[in-house]
């Protein structure tokens, strides 16, 4: 309450009056923000209500036309430098596996942001515009500009996403040019990521093609107990746990060019292992750079056998130039 004051301007009383229980969840209705947006005196307090009424309505929606408490806490930490990409990817991996374990219910998160990922996987892109080297460059406002098409219904939808292939994803999006790769935090195999309502673990390990990396099978040993909600007298121990994690970050280089894996990981992913991997033993562990070295095609072997043979001729002709300078100057003598 206090922060939904302190973002507002408002009053204790006006707040107080306000606030809803919807289940478990406190929150304002989004037409007393609406209000605010159009009457409020201060211009800057008006453009935060509208931002707040984005990120609840839009980015974190929890209860049909109103705005979480829980997003307002974490709206307020947005001026000290906060970013919410972890909140916004924890919410997502969690709501899209609450609907993958159940095998049923609805996606509640931001549908659009989950639509723009679909179209940089599934939409093959002929030609990269140079734009995507630019530090101005979004993909989201490029996605934006894009024209709907609300033709497409709901069991149509349905029947491409059951007939995907692997030639029909793009693993690497276009505006995907990232060269380093955060891959764990702490003492955890994976990134931890708080969300607002819970938290989960992230492998992007599990993920290497996307960067075009060689794909081999990560350790997962853990991870389930990583995901939880912000409920019970002990979950703050463990949102201690993963955020100090965080103060450790390690990266790597992406070092593959083309998008491949491992015989090993083939066979895990077609046999649809779900249960945990466990640290490899340590005197057979190849470490990580190992498992990302540069496994190139047969475009890039020609290319470098075509560099090695041009090196060496132009090192031969370099030679023979030599020689004829002396056999000239030899024939000036």
């Amino acid at each position: 309450m206090k922060k939904l004051m302190n973002i507002s301007g408002m009053s204790e009383p006006w707040v107080t009056t306000r606030i809803q229980q919807k289940g478990d969840s406190k929150c304002i209705p989004w037409e007393n923000l609406r209000d605010l947006v159009l009457t409020h005196p201060d211009e800057r307090k008006r453009i935060d209500m509208f931002v707040l009424s984005i990120y609840g309505l839009v980015i974190f929606p929890k209860v049909l036309r109103h705005v979480d408490e829980a997003v307002t806490d974490l709206f307020d930490r947005l001026e000290k430098g906060i970013t919410p990409v972890p909140a916004i990817l924890a919410e997502t991996f969690r709501s899209l596996s609450m609907c993958r374990k159940s095998g049923d219910g609805e996606f509640i998160e931001c549908a659009q942001l989950l639509m723009a990922w679909f179209h940089g996987h599934f939409l093959k892109v002929d030609k990269v515009s140079y734009r995507v080297f630019s530090e101005t460059y979004s993909p989201l406002k490029e996605e934006a500009a894009i024209q709907r098409r609300e033709d497409i219904s709901e069991e149509r939808w349905m029947e491409i996403l059951r007939n995907l292939k692997g030639g029909d994803i793009e693993w690497r999006a276009f505006w995907m040019v990232l060269d380093e790769i955060l891959y764990r935090c702490g003492n955890f195999d994976w990134v931890p990521l708080l969300g607002i309502w819970g938290a989960t673990g992230y492998t992007p390990l599990l993920a290497l093609k996307q960067y075009k990396s060689r794909q081999f099978i990560p350790t997962t040993y853990g991870l389930a107990q990583c995901e939880f909600s912000f409920k019970g007298a002990h979950y703050k121990k463990k949102v201690r746990e993963l955020s100090d994690a965080w103060k450790q970050t390690h990266w790597m280089k992406r070092l593959a060019v083309s998008s491949m894996v491992t015989p090993e990981y083939d066979g895990w992913f077609k046999k649809r292992v779900n249960d945990n991997v466990p640290r490899p033993n340590l005197e057979s562990a190849r470490p990580m750079e190992e498992q990302l070295r540069v496994a190139p095609s047969e475009l890039e072997i020609i290319k470098q056998d075509f560099e090695k043979k041009s090196s060496e001729l132009g090192k031969k002709i370099e030679q023979l130039e030599e020689e004829k300078m002396h056999l000239r100057l030899d024939a000036d003598v």
